[in-house]
């Protein structure tokens, strides 16, 4: 199940960027990139109750992979044919990234429920699950790539293939059983699906300060999702770059960052035991600022290595920052508060930071790369970089000056194992 999920969404969101340049549409990337954060500031949401109320968890994910995958279809076929519209392709698009977003809590849930229910230890459990879904994203970058199909709207087409099979997939996974939450019932029932009650964490000004620069934070998430695989390939426009194979074959290049992520994951415990939550946060910054800066100096020739490393620092500023947030909120919180507060990191992030940040991209990258005037289009993609590197370098400082938790909160029974070994205190 978890290869199935991301490897539908390996297909396309590191190589949609290339196709939308290729097709003529390089300016209006970022839309495109962004629709993902709107959706997920309410579509989980809503699934969410349906799930515990209505729908068993697999049927719903079924449903939501089924509807996901006929539009992610329509949107491919529809690419290929000619006098193609922006308006009909981003429509198309957006209905079925839509129905995408929530699959991934869908799937979270469906394999909590039936571990749990099992007997088997979740936290201890799920990880080397979760690892396959990196794995299975790796494998359809790679694909798309071999396949010819990064600049081709037949990415989507195998997107599509792989929803629907994952949609029949998951009507034979375990049942997850429907049920009504008790906490639940003291907000309206709009509040919930928005979230709107996790903001009442802002009370806290620790919270409130981590939560504003996860937001800050967030906004460099979908940066390299959406631009990399295009700056990339613009290399084949250089003679002197031309025929280099990651000039031609940018997604196996870009794979490394995913690669890099799963062996990072490794590493967190020990940091966060070692360092604390606020050196692994400015790590993971820190690490940003690599990601954008090497970008900018690097190329596919004799500056090769600074893009492989570009890649290789990826994994920390994804998992230094993603997970360990995670599990500072979770640390931080009451148990009547820490679902909430993890939708509300979620939403800060991948709703309102990711969307920032995309069409923050998005206006800089046209106006150095995409605009008419231009006639320099790498220089343009440098200078772009170095702005998205000098912006990760003013949240460091913003960061290491502001940010300052006491002595950190650690529940009682907070352990990353049932016997207590391996607890970490951040």
């Amino acid at each position: 199940m978890n290869y199935l999920e991301f490897a539908v969404w390996g297909a396309y969101l590191t190589s949609m960027g290339s196709y939308l340049a290729e097709a003529g549409f390089g300016s209006i990337i970022g839309w495109f990139y962004s629709i993902q954060g709107v959706v997920s500031l309410f579509m989980p949401g809503i699934m969410g109750i349906v799930a515990d109320k209505w729908v068993p968890a697999q049927k719903l994910l079924s449903l939501c992979h089924l509807v996901a995958g006929l539009f992610m279809g329509a949107t491919g076929f529809y690419g290929m044919t000619s006098g193609c519209e922006i308006g009909m392709l981003f429509t198309l698009y957006a209905f079925s990234v839509a129905f995408f977003m929530p699959t991934i809590a869908l799937s979270y849930s469906v394999a909590f429920n039936a571990l749990a229910s099992n007997g088997y230890d979740t936290v201890k459990i799920f990880p080397s699950i979760r690892i396959f879904g990196t794995i299975g994203f790796i494998c359809t970058m790679v694909a798309v790539d071999l396949l010819g199909f990064q600049t081709s709207s037949k990415q989507f087409v195998v997107s599509a293939a792989l929803s629907l099979l994952l949609a029949a997939y998951s009507l034979t996974l375990p049942a997850s059983p429907v049920k009504e939450q008790e906490a639940d019932k003291s907000s309206p029932l709009l509040v919930r699906i928005f979230g709107l009650d996790s903001f009442k964490l802002f009370k806290k000004k620790k919270m409130a300060i981590f939560f504003v620069f996860s937001m800050f934070i967030g906004v460099c998430l979908q940066i390299t999702n959406g631009y990399a695989n295009p700056f990339i390939t613009s290399f084949k426009d250089v003679a002197e770059y031309a025929d280099t194979f990651c000039a031609q074959h940018a997604n196996i290049l870009i794979s490394l960052s995913q690669i890099s992520e799963t062996c990072c994951i490794l590493l967190i415990p020990f940091c966060l035991k070692k360092f604390g939550i606020k050196k692994v946060m400015m790590i993971a910054i820190l690490a940003w600022v690599l990601r954008f800066g090497l970008f900018g100096l690097g190329d596919t020739g004799s500056g090769l290595w600074m893009l492989v490393l570009s890649c290789i620092v990826y994994g920390v500023a994804f998992d230094f920052f993603n997970i360990s947030g995670a599990l500072f909120v979770d640390q931080n919180t009451d148990a009547d508060t820490r679902s909430s507060a993890q939708g509300l990191f979620m939403m800060m992030t991948n709703g309102f930071g990711a969307t920032v940040g995309t069409l923050s991209a998005q206006a800089v990258v046209n106006t150095f790369v995409y605009d008419e005037g231009v006639t320099d289009a790498l220089a343009g993609w440098r200078t772009s970089w170095f702005i998205f590197a000098g912006y990760a370098l003013v949240l460091l400082v913003l960061f290491g000056i502001i940010f300052r938790p006491k002595r950190p909160l650690t529940r009682p029974t907070d352990t990353l194992s049932p016997k207590g070994e391996g607890k970490v205190s951040i």
